[in-house]
Formats: structure tokens, C-alpha cells, sequence
């Protein structure tokens, strides 16, 4: 095999109380894609953040084309040919496409800014990818996974010669992953350098020759992908030799009609919903991007008006009406983007897990948060979760997206409502991390809450539901029962059935 194109030796970082790296060696060669995987936690963002500028390390060298480089910020990873697609998206909302994915090198004529020229550019990148957006639209119009496709792009501008993808089809639909797919294999064919971070493992068995895997900042083992299993790669990330044990089966306890929805409409985007939610019952929302389960969900939450419809409640043993503003005294709801609605991320994870219980956590004789009342709750869904922190107090934005997951959720079984609405609450989670989820769900369904599971991983949503209503273009347009097949479900949210 030839020189490998970039070798990264010995890497350490540490945060503080935690050691990210503990001395990480790795190397990826030109034409292939590196599956790199692990946990959350695991060091992987850590380890492609140091060679994209973000970060800096405490110890080790990075070699390009058998020459050892210092990458001291962002500017110089990209002066080197490195480009990085992050998980979270760091787009300016206000501003247009083309001037976000040029945003940090404009070109120029006579002075000023050749906004013709920009906007031409980003629709010739754009179109490789196989889209048409009018490069004047404002990120904020676009769909979450339509801004995706923006950031991609982005990092498609200057023909980089590494390209580090990390969770690049968390917000796609079927289509634009294939279309990024293909999109990747033209890169290879180039000579361009792919590391693919993804913890959907079936993609990197489609997409890339080979897999390094990484835990407690360690790398583990890895591999030509051809002379590996899926389930040895999920071994290696969760560092147990028993795999099944990370999933359960039940048989479910199905109670009372809990919740009633007739006649839900919003003009142009929900048309005459109609379903009931039953206690112990986790009742599947499945459909394609675009289907309106979202926007059901937000509805339901009085997030989003409505136009018509009823939403009733049991209280008290029988039903009755409430308004959708009024629901979050009963529903807890994980949004689909963390990080925008779901958390406040300068705050402490302290404050994150306690922002749906504050009314709770007051003092009896003054008008405050009992503050070690809230310290000892914070720390008891920590410890139940397996919230990686270095304390209470550390601001949020600083976890892993596994992590930050799990304080969202921690926040809402501090709460304890009867409802849960969980739109994609394992998506960017590593296989363990999904399993964790997983069971909390079954055991809040178990102890007889009542959830509807959002959630574009089609195994995910089967593993878990007790039955299905499946979306299209804002209505309801089956209810499938847990017995239904993949089969059934893909092609009933297609309009095939």
C-alpha cells in the first residue's frame, strides 16, 4: 500500500477532569473513505477538531503527504486542503446561501463584494449535489435538511483534498443521501481523502473501505470493512463482548385512551388529523422528511397554531378538552434540534436539567430555587443516564451530542409527565447511546406514560412501537400495526400502499 496521504502520531488532549486523547495514532490514504467510529465521548470529534484548527493538541504530530504541518486554527486547516463538515451546523440564519458558504473568503471586484460571482459559484456547488436553491434564499427559509446540503457545499468550494464528514446525513432524506453518496465516490475517484464519522454503521458499510474505532480516547481496532461484521464494530464501540444486552424486548401493558385528536387542520400544512394515545403505549410517527409529523408534534405542543380541531386530555378518569397552549402542563416534548430549542447552551447542565421543573424546585418559604433540592435531582439523572460531565456545573455546549441528548431527556423525566413527544431522540447518538435511550423509553411506557416516537431510523422506530400512524403531505394516511413489516412502512409514507 502506498504512503498513506495524512498520518496523524501519538495525539493527546485534555480537558479539564477529562482526557480526551490519550495518545491516538491514525492514517488515511487518498481515493478511500475512513469510517472513523466510536461511542459518544469517545474522542472522535475531539481528534478531527484537532486536525481541522479547531482545537489544539497537548501532545503529538500531523503529517500531510509525508510532511509534518502545525495547524493552528481553522485558516490554515483550510490553507491545507482540509475541509470539515461539522455535526452541528454553524450557519448565520439571516443571511443568504451564497453569502454563508462564502461567508469566510468573498471574492471581490473592483473593491466590493461580486455578489453576481458568488451567487454563480454557489449554484454550480450546489447543483453537484444535485440541487436548485436560488442562492439569494436566507438560510432561515430552508429546511433543516436543506441547510445541510448548504454546509456541505460549503466545504465542497475550495476542491480540499481531506474532507472530514461528521454526521453528514443526520437531517437528509433518502435521496440526498444517495446523492451525497455519489457525490463522495466522485471525490475518492479524484484522489480526495474521506474520513466519514457517522454512528449509522450501515452507511459506512456502503460507503467506505476501511474503519478505525475509537474508545475512552483510545483507538481500539478497525480494519479493511470487507473483513469485518457489523456486530465486531459494535463491539469495539461499546467494549462488551454481549451485544444483545444492550436490547430488550417487552410485551406491552396498553391502558386507557390517554390523549384524542379529531379534526387537527392548519392550512397547507395539517390536514384533519384524527388518532388516539393510549397509556403504556409508545405509538410510532413515521413518514419521509417533509411529512408534517414534525409540524403534528409542535401542534400538539402549542409550539405551531392551529386552525381547527380538538385536543382532549383524560383528567380526572375521563376526557376533556384543552387548549394546545395549555398541553405542556402534561406533555413533555424533546425537540428535533437540540441545540436551538432544546438546550440553552452557555448554561450548566445543572440548569439544563431543571429548566421544566423550576416551579417544582421553589422553596416553600421563599420565592427561590431550593438549590440543593435541584443539585441533588440534577445529580440523581446524571448518574441514572450516564451523563459524561466533569460537573454539575460545566456549561452544556461543552458535552458531547450524545450527552446533550441525554440532559434533554433527563430534564423531562425530572418532570414525570403523562406524555412524551420525542421527535428523533437517538439521532447523532452511538449504538450504545441509542440503546440507553431505547430503554428509557420502554420503562417510562412500562410505568405507564404514554409516548409518540419520532424518528427517521426506520429499525429504531420498529424496535420500539407498539403500533404506527404514518404522514404524508400533512395528513394521516395509515395506521399500520407493530407487526408491520420495513416493507410496509417505507412504501406506505411513499403514497405506494
Amino acid at each position: 500500500m502506498s504512503n498513506p496521504y495524512l498520518r496523524m502520531v501519538g495525539v493527546k488532549k485534555s480537558f479539564p477532569g477529562v482526557q480526551a486523547l490519550k495518545g491516538v495514532d491514525f492514517e488515511a490514504y487518498a481515493g478511500e473513505a475512513l469510517a472513523l467510529v466510536g461511542a459518544n465521548g469517545a474522542g472522535k470529534s475531539t481528534l478531527m477538531n484537532i486536525l481541522g484548527g479547531v482545537v489544539m493538541p497537548d501532545e503529538g504530530e500531523i503529517h500531510i503527504q509525508s510532511q509534518p504541518v502545525h495547524i493552528h486554527n481553522p485558516l490554515e486547516a483550510t490553507d491545507l486542503g482540509i475541509a470539515f463538515v461539522h455535526q452541528e451546523m454553524a450557519l448565520l440564519p439571516t443571511m443568504t446561501i451564497a453569502e454563508n458558504m462564502y461567508i469566510a473568503n468573498f471574492p471581490t471586484r473592483r473593491g466590493l463584494i461580486d455578489a453576481k460571482k458568488i451567487r454563480e459559484l454557489s449554484r454550480n456547488t450546489l447543483k453537484r449535489l444535485g440541487h436548485d436553491f436560488p442562492p439569494g434564499t436566507r438560510v432561515r427559509d430552508l429546511s433543516p435538511g436543506d441547510q445541510q446540503i448548504v454546509e456541505i457545499a460549503r466545504a465542497l468550494l475550495g476542491e480540499p483534498r481531506i474532507i472530514i464528514f461528521d454526521e453528514p446525513t443526520s437531517s437528509l432524506t433518502s435521496r440526498e443521501k444517495e446523492r451525497l453518496f455519489e457525490v463522495i465516490r466522485s471525490l475518492k475517484k479524484e484522489g480526495a481523502t474521506i474520513i466519514y464519522i457517522t454512528h449509522l454503521l450501515e452507511e459506512i458499510f456502503n460507503i467506505c473501505e476501511r474503519a478505525v474505532v475509537l474508545r475512552n480516547g483510545e483507538s481500539v481496532g478497525g480494519g479493511l470493512l470487507k473483513d469485518l461484521k457489523y456486530e465486531e464494530i459494535v463491539r469495539l464501540m461499546i467494549g462488551t463482548a454481549d451485544v444483545s444486552s444492550y436490547f430488550r424486548h417487552r410485551t406491552a401493558q396498553i391502558g386507557d385512551t390517554i390523549l384524542k385528536v379529531t379534526g387537527l387542520d392548519r392550512k397547507g400544512v395539517l390536514e384533519n388529523i384524527d388518532f388516539e394515545l393510549r397509556k403504556g403505549e409508545v405509538l410510532g410517527l413515521w413518514g419521509l422528511m417533509g411529512s408534517g409529523r414534525t409540524e403534528l408534534a409542535r401542534a400538539l405542543v402549542g409550539l405551531d397554531p392551529i386552525e381547527k380541531g380538538r385536543i382532549e386530555l383524560r383528567q380526572n378518569g375521563s376526557l376533556a378538552a384543552i387548549h394546545p397552549k395549555d398541553a405542556k402542563n402534561w406533555i413533555g416534548m424533546l425537540t428535533e434540534n437540540r441545540r436551538e430549542e432544546g438546550l440553552l447552551l452557555p448554561k450548566s447542565v445543572k440548569t439544563n436539567l431543571s429548566l421544566a421543573n423550576l416551579r417544582a424546585l421553589v422553596s416553600r418559604l421563599w420565592p427561590l430555587v431550593d438549590a440543593r433540592r435541584e443539585t441533588d435531582l440534577a445529580q440523581n439523572y446524571v448518574d441514572q443516564l450516564g451523563i459524561i460531565i466533569t460537573s454539575l456545573e460545566q456549561p452544556v455546549e461543552t458535552l458531547s451530542g450524545g450527552n446533550q441528548q441525554k440532559v434533554v431527556v433527563g430534564r423531562w423525566l425530572q418532570r414525570n409527565p403523562i406524555i412524551y413527544i420525542m421527535d428523533e431522540p437517538t439521532r447523532g447518538l452511538d449504538v450504545g447511546a441509542k440503546a440507553e435511550i431505547r430503554n428509557v423509553i420502554l420503562e417510562l411506557a412500562d410505568a405507564g406514560a404514554a409516548i409518540i416516537l419520532i424518528s427517521s431510523d426506520i429499525d429504531q422506530i420498529m424496535s420500539m412501537s407498539d403500533r404506527y400512524l404514518v404522514m404524508n403531505r400533512g395528513r394521516i394516511t395509515a395506521a399500520l400495526p407493530a407487526t408491520a413489516s420495513k416493507d410496509e412502512l417505507i412504501f406506505s409514507a411513499a403514497g405506494m400502499l
